[in-house]
């Protein structure tokens, strides 16, 4: 059974750096199509980076300043956020569309998801 568990997040001062984590469990993270989305309050959730069958992808506003990874030794993806921003508060969520394809930031082309981790940036 897929099984996405979050970790990482919490409060820092503008240009801060945090790391997420996202434990998954019966998804290829080699290969198959995993993506950090987050959702600001207000606001549609948005994607943020996204990784497939090797090949990283993030999106404008955060590029530069987040790097998704992975580590397939603990079958752990990482967002690892530099320079955050007031604007980047939100919670964060990892995702994945196991499978051949890859969703992109398409939501409704995921069918599992973390639990969502806070990340607040204060000025």
């Amino acid at each position: 059974q897929v099984h996405l568990m979050q970790s990482g997040g919490g409060s820092v001062q503008d240009g801060g750096s945090l790391r997420l984590s996202c434990a998954v469990s019966q998804v290829d993270i080699n290969s198959d199509c995993m993506t950090w989305f987050r959702q600001a309050p207000g606001k549609e959730r948005e994607g943020v980076s996204c990784q497939y069958r090797g090949a990283t992808y993030t999106r404008h506003y955060v590029h530069g300043r987040f790097t998704i990874s992975r580590d397939t030794a603990t079958n752990e993806m990482y967002l690892k956020m530099n320079g955050l921003k007031p604007e980047d508060t939100a919670i964060y969520y990892c995702a994945a569309d196991p499978g051949p394809g890859c969703g992109g930031y398409n939501l409704t082309e995921y069918k599992y998801w973390g639990q969502g981790t806070q990340v607040t940036v204060s000025s």
